[in-house]
């Protein structure tokens, strides 16, 4: 490179691009082709035509791409960042560093000098998820699986499971899925069987809102603790005496 850049290029006046490119392509045959070079004592020019030009290759049928590489940090969602996309990781690399080449069609993760993942090229903004990636309890919300929290909400009793059915009836199901995670969540605080009995007094009214069985749930609690006698437990008390000892007006016996 020194040598084509000082006796090539330097001093040289060129008009434009495409008469240095002719310039350039007359000096590496009349000069630099044919010079004796110091090491080989041969004519480069003639070592090519000679032995080297019948080994090439046909000429690429696309322009050659600079490779990106990087070392992201896997986050907890199970991804990684590269050039503003995310890749989904297996969960095991949660926290580990990754090396990753991405070229304009792969995406190629390692670790340790291992591939572990391979993905497609995304545009900025974008993401691309394997669902084996992610743990079970997860893959419903990335991949929204709305037929997976159907049966999750059915195995908790016939009216969870229709109830999360009609919360799902919609032309765009996942914006509910939501709903169905918040229902899933009051069976884990308040027990199956609440919980199945609310959703069935919700359907017989045609409420169809997550919030009104919470509500539900929430006002039996009220009523529950309010008619449990706080002090049903309490041992008697000793000295304790009797009303009459303090009203004002107490009788006197008469002799």
């Amino acid at each position: 490179m020194n040598y084509v850049r000082e006796s090539g290029f330097r001093g040289e006046d060129f008009r434009d691009l495409d008469d240095a490119r002719r310039w350039m392509a007359n000096w590496c045959q009349r000069a630099a082709g044919m010079r004796v070079h110091g090491t080989t004592q041969r004519r480069p020019l003639e070592v090519f035509e000679q032995e080297e030009q019948a080994h090439l290759l046909p000429c690429p049928e696309r322009l050659y791409e600079l490779p990106l590489y990087a070392e992201p940090k896997v986050a907890r969602d199970y991804h990684v960042e590269v050039a503003r996309a995310l890749y989904s990781v297996p969960e095991r690399f949660i926290g580990e560093r990754v090396w990753v080449r991405a070229d304009r069609q792969l995406v190629k993760v390692y670790h340790r000098g291992q591939l572990v993942k391979v993905h497609p090229r995304m545009q900025p903004g974008q993401r691309s998820t394997d669902p084996l990636d992610l743990p079970q309890h997860k893959r419903a919300n990335a991949m929204r699986d709305v037929e997976y929290l159907k049966r999750v909400a059915a195995g908790h009793g016939k009216a969870v499971g229709m109830y999360a059915a009609r919360l799902l009836d919609s032309s765009l199901p996942w914006t509910r899925m939501r709903q169905v995670y918040c229902l899933l969540g009051l069976v884990r605080r308040y027990g199956q069987d609440r919980v199945e009995q609310a959703c069935q007094r919700a359907l017989e009214v045609d409420a169809i809102n997550v919030r009104t069985v919470q509500r539900v749930l929430e006002r039996a609690a009220e009523e529950s603790a309010t008619t449990t006698a706080p002090f049903a437990d309490l041992l008697p008390l000793r000295f304790a005496r009797s009303p009459q000892e303090f009203a004002v007006l107490q009788e006197v016996g008469r002799d």
